[in-house]
């Protein structure tokens, strides 16, 4: 059941799959080499993996699936044991009387197929797939996380109130175990980025955030509220005897799939203490500033301010409107050995190899300003400053930028423009801010919409008319049909009313949200010749805005316009992420 080299080569040669030319050389390299040729091709982007498994499938004579879009009935799922499916990239996804059909990607692994014919006493039949359409059922194995809540449950869990010192042992006892771990294994299979679990009177309710949406996770009877609160200090080490104060921590998970790192908040409240664990993704690839969103033009600007040797980037938005994630993404690029990049943060977020991570501690007087002035006595060429919260922290930020320093930052403004204004208003000297900020990028997240169910829709009068009272419609469409990329998607549409717009639906494969993932709408505004000018006239944000699209400056809101008629986002959620 192999398809060795010259098999493939074979059938290639009579296909369109691969061009003649990297065919002939793939199979010249192949043969001074020895390798196989799928692999080569693979590896040199030559094939698409779907292509190379369908060519193989049909050469052997073996059914290929896609399951990539297919949910599989659990009863169906589970005849192949999890640890099983995961270790050996089999899963099982149909069955017809004495018949079950699984996908797998190495259909010579004779052995795991007799084991599974041993186990379950069925005429195994293989099909091939591809490994984006085995992790989409894998991930499905994840989904009865909740139903193993009535198990654990129903177990002998220590009622609430008893004694600190028994705290310990509830901790490490087998049911809240149970209950803690598959809370978390569930937050990481929905991709949530904090979870949130909260005490009443009666119950604990247990919430999710994805996407930037809370979602009713689970409901929990009352009397397991002590023993989850003391799993979690236990794996953050705090104290668990403390239930007065709030209590900050940490704590990592990491397997083959991924590496967790929760950032814990314990609050007392009225009804007990109240948890929001933030997940960070360390196993995540990097980002790029070009996937994250940025308009072309734009982004042409920030890459070049960014290899600048000095001055600031400012990167300016509401909590969680992705600022910090922006910021590690120019620091995952600039990031090079023959440089020194230190971090002041509160708190540090991700763990960054060979980025010297500075933890802010009020308490004990380490304060953003006295962090930074220590740093620069550390010879550093990039500096982040997590926020910049008050004037010290602004003035040595700026004198390091003045002195040969690049520094990125961020700051709490409703818009680029208000940013320069919003300096000025905390003491920052107008010459100062003119000769320092080489760029300022002002940004929120949307909710991406679901390529399976979005509907395309054209607005209507009333629709418009509606919009009208939050924004310029004429403004916006201008825009659309100026702009080469906007110009793209709106075509010669002569109105708003002519343009496609994508509304959110609700399937399957989104979980019903209609939306899946998120992506920035940014507004970047570089500090050109005029915009300095302005800034040491004390000009208004309206005055410096108008200068700024004058001179090429796409609102937030075009961009999240933009976005929408690309199908990237939906009207709605622009109304959402700009509203003020």
């Amino acid at each position: 059941m192999k398809v060795d080299s010259n098999q493939l080569y074979e059938f290639l040669k009579d296909s369109n799959i691969v061009s003649k030319e990297h065919l002939e050389e793939a199979y010249a390299d192949i043969a001074q080499s020895g390798k196989n040729l799928g692999e080569y091709l693979l590896e040199k982007n030559f094939v698409n993996e779907i292509d190379l498994q369908k060519t193989h499938a049909y050469i052997l004579g073996i059914p290929y699936v896609d399951l990539s879009k297919e949910t599989i009935p659990m009863e169906i799922l589970q005849i192949v044991p999890e640890l099983v499916a995961k270790k050996y990239n089999i899963v099982s996804f149909q069955k017809s009387g004495n018949n079950l059909n699984v996908a797998m990607l190495n259909p010579e692994d004779l052995q795991t197929i007799d084991f599974i014919k041993k186990k379950t006493g069925l005429r195994i039949i293989p099909c091939l797939t591809s490994h984006e359409s085995i992790q989409s059922v894998l991930r499905q194995y994840g989904k009865s996380l909740k139903a193993e809540f009535g198990d654990i449950l129903t177990a002998d869990v220590k009622p609430e109130g008893e004694e600190d010192q028994n705290l310990e042992q509830v901790a490490v006892g087998l049911p809240i175990v149970r209950v803690v771990d598959t809370l978390l294994k569930h937050a990481i299979l929905e991709s949530a980025s904090d979870i949130h679990i909260e005490p009443d009177e009666q119950e604990v309710h247990v919430r999710y955030r994805i996407d930037g949406v809370l979602h009713d996770a689970m409901t929990l009877p009352k009397d397991v509220a002590a023993g989850i609160v003391a799993r979690i200090k236990v794996l953050s080490n705090l104290k668990l005897d403390e239930h007065r104060l709030p209590q900050d921590g940490r704590f990592k998970i990491q397997n083959d799939e991924y590496k967790i790192s929760f950032r814990v908040s314990i609050l007392p409240v009225f009804d007990g203490e109240k948890i929001v664990m933030r997940l960070l993704d360390e196993s995540s690839k990097g980002l790029t500033l070009e996937k994250m969103g940025f308009h072309p033009v734009a982004l042409e600007a920030v890459q070049r301010e960014i290899n600048k040797p000095n001055g600031m980037i400012l990167v300016t938005g509401p909590t969680g409107s992705g600022k910090t994630t922006t910021l590690y993404t120019m620091m995952d690029i600039l990031n090079t050995p023959e440089v020194n990049v230190s971090t002041v943060e509160d708190p540090v977020e991700y763990r960054m190899p060979r980025v010297n991570q500075t933890q802010i501690s009020s308490k004990i007087g380490m304060t953003f300003a006295a962090a930074l002035r220590a740093l620069l006595r550390q010879d550093p060429d990039i500096i982040m400053v997590g926020e910049i919260r008050d004037q010290e922290t602004l003035e040595i930020a700026m004198h390091a930028a003045m002195t040969g320093h690049l520094v990125l930052s961020t700051l709490h403004t409703n818009s680029a423009a208000a940013t320069l204004p919003r300096m000025l208003d905390m003491g920052a000297e107008p010459f100062l801010i003119a000769s320092t900020v080489n760029v300022i990028i002002a940004q929120r997240l949307v909710r991406r919409l679901c390529v399976e169910c979005r509907k395309p829709y054209m607005l209507d009068a009333k629709e418009i008319e509606a919009l009208g009272k939050s924004y310029d419609v004429q403004a916006v469409f201008s825009f659309l049909k100026n702009d080469p990329l906007g110009k793209k998607f709106i075509g010669e549409a002569d109105s708003l009313e002519r343009v496609t717009f994508y509304k959110a639906i609700g399937c399957e494969q989104c979980g019903n949200e209609g939306y899946h993932g998120r992506n920035g709408i940014y507004e970047v505004l570089p500090m050109d010749t005029d915009i300095r000018k302005m800034v040491t006239q004390n000009a208004t944000t309206e005055e410096i805005e108008v200068q700024a699209r004058t001179n090429g400056m796409a609102t937030m809101i075009e961009d999240g316009f933009l976005k929408a008629v690309q199908g990237i986002t939906s009207i709605e959620e622009v109304m959402r992420a700009t509203k003020e």
